[in-house]
C-alpha cells in the first residue's frame, strides 16, 4: 500500500471555512481523479504551531498512480487551493510505502 500525504497548517481564522471547502469540494475532487481508492483526514494533536494542523491521506496499491496524479492532476488542484487560501496556510506533501512487519 502507498500513501500520498498532505499536511496542512491552517490559520485559525479560516479553519471553519477551509474545513467545509475541503469536505465538500477539494477532497472529493482528489478522489474523483480515480488515482486513489480511498482517503482519511485527521487533525493533528499536540502541535504547538500558530495555526491548526491537518493531514489528508490518500491510499493506493500502485505507486505509478501517485506519480501520474502528481504529474497530471495535482498541479491544478494545488493551484486552486493556493489561490483560495493564499497566505493562510502552509502545506507539504510526502509519499510513503507501507512496510509489512
Amino acid at each position: 500500500m502507498f500513501l500520498y500525504n498532505i499536511t496542512y497548517n491552517i490559520d485559525r481564522d479560516i479553519e471553519a471555512h477551509w474545513l467545509l471547502w475541503m469536505k465538500q469540494i477539494h477532497l472529493p475532487k482528489v478522489l474523483a481523479t480515480g488515482y486513489f481508492e480511498n482517503y482519511k483526514f485527521y487533525r493533528l494533536l499536540n502541535v504547538k504551531d500558530e495555526g491548526i494542523t491537518y493531514s489528508a491521506q490518500f491510499f493506493t496499491n500502485d505507486l505509478k498512480k501517485i506519480e501520474l496524479y502528481l504529474e497530471k492532476e495535482a498541479p491544478l488542484l494545488i493551484e486552486e487551493h493556493n489561490q483560495r487560501y493564499r497566505h493562510k496556510h502552509v502545506a507539504f506533501r510526502t509519499v510513503l510505502q507501507e512496510v509489512e512487519l
